[in-house]
């Protein structure tokens, strides 16, 4: 594997610890501006909105520069975002920086997709696509547990500032290792376009929404839930995030393996379980190691979901998949965005800091929901359309040969 990948994964790791990290930084963040817990975690949902829009944005603009400098230009964009965060003098400057740094991320995993499978044999570009997703998966294991760690003994901004410095080092690392490559072809907008009528792509980004929303529900307030429900020491926050890392990294593991396979049944019990995980964890958030235990699953669950639903869009848009793929990544991060707003409102409403969870449940379960009614419908156009085939009248019966 060439080096270059690795500059792709130091990148991809930096953008994976700067959109979770917050998670367990909320209450340090909240104290430092006067700000309450819900109001602290709009910096999620602007994080993830920035997101939203930055995905298609930027995919279309990247394909009029260079991949290699549009790699770097979105870099350089995550690096200033950063630093505005760490140096933020109000709530508002800092909900600014973040939503900076946001636009970096979905153009960022789809041109750097591109470009690590061009680094690599035909034969091997699955494993560079791979590698470069290794460094966002390590971030949910090391970096984001670290930063927690840092940002409550030093800081939260000292942490933001050591992340602005790794994508400083994943600048470096691009402009250095990643060879020069032409620019793409021009997009065929309208072609692009014509994907999202597709029904079937827009319920697979709803389920994408809907299910992924579910796991930030609980997530984005899990700091708050497990210092004052669980009864866990603030440094207790850290390893909880290590146990949600390691869930995601085994989920998206099983995720992957199965899509292929039998892509609908994985989505069914993927989430149909997260729906009753989310629903007990707002009994088992009471207890330490039920919580624990809790949360390993949720993000073993929510990220087996990942693989699937990546996969049923792209299935779905396979004429035009590029903006598709790019706009499902922002779909990923609009459910966090919702969730965390959703779960904001039931805290300020009074209800704990374990309603969240109901909410969480709530939108995995409606992800069920869309699943069956996509497949009820796939079902249904396909038996029209090899009806259509066969040229049989409507009414006409046709043997059935088992």
């Amino acid at each position: 594997m060439p080096l270059a990948l690795l500059a792709l994964a130091i990148g991809a790791f930096g953008i994976g610890t700067t959109e979770f990290v917050i998670m367990g930084l909320l209450p340090e963040v909240a104290n430092d501006f006067g700000v309450s817990i819900p109001t602290a975690g709009l910096l999620v949902t602007g994080y993830a909105l920035g997101v939203v829009a930055g995905a298609p944005l930027m995919t279309v603009l990247g394909t009029k520069v260079p991949r290699k400098r549009m790699l770097m230009l979105l870099m350089a964009l995550f690096i200033a975002g950063n630093l505005l965060s760490a140096v933020a003098p109000s709530f508002a400057v800092m909900l600014i920086g973040r939503v900076v740094a946001s636009l970096a991320h979905g153009a960022f995993f789809g041109i750097g997709s591109v470009v690590a499978a061009e680094l690599v044999a035909p034969d091997k570009k699955a494993g560079a696509i791979a590698m470069m997703f290794t460094g966002l998966t390590i971030a949910n294991v090391v970096g984001v547990p670290l930063g927690t760690l840092i940002g409550q003994g030093a800081g939260w901004r000292v942490t933001f500032g050591i992340v602005a410095a790794l994508g400083v080092v994943g600048l470096a690392g691009i402009a250095r290792l990643v060879p020069e490559m032409p620019r793409p072809e021009g997009v065929h907008l309208r072609h692009e376009l014509a994907a999202f009528k597709n029904v079937q792509v827009l319920l697979a980004m709803a389920m994408t929404v809907l299910g992924f929303g579910g796991v930030f529900a609980a997530i984005t307030y899990i700091a708050p839930m497990m210092t004052h429900v669980a009864g866990f020491a603030d440094g207790s926050v850290t390893w909880l995030l290590v146990l949600f890392g390691l869930g995601m990294v085994g989920g998206n593991l099983v995720g992957g393996r199965f899509a292929d396979r039998a892509l609908m049944p994985m989505l069914y019990v993927s989430l149909g379980a997260l729906a009753v995980v989310l629903a007990l964890f707002t009994l088992t958030a009471h207890n330490e190691i039920a919580a624990a235990v809790t949360i390993s699953l949720i993000g073993a669950l929510g990220f087996a979901t990942v693989p699937p639903l990546q996969k049923r869009v792209l299935d779905q848009a396979h004429g035009a998949p590029t903006l598709a793929s790019a706009v499902n990544i922002g779909a990923f991060n609009l459910g966090n965005a919702l969730s965390a707003w959703l779960g904001g409102i039931v805290i300020a409403a009074g209800l704990g800091y374990t309603a969240p969870n109901g909410v969480g449940a709530a939108l995995a379960a409606a992800a069920l929901v869309l699943a069956v009614v996509s497949a009820t419908l796939e079902r249904r156009t396909g038996t029209r359309s090899a009806v259509a085939a066969s040229g049989t009248p409507a009414g006409q019966r046709t043997p059935v040969h088992h």
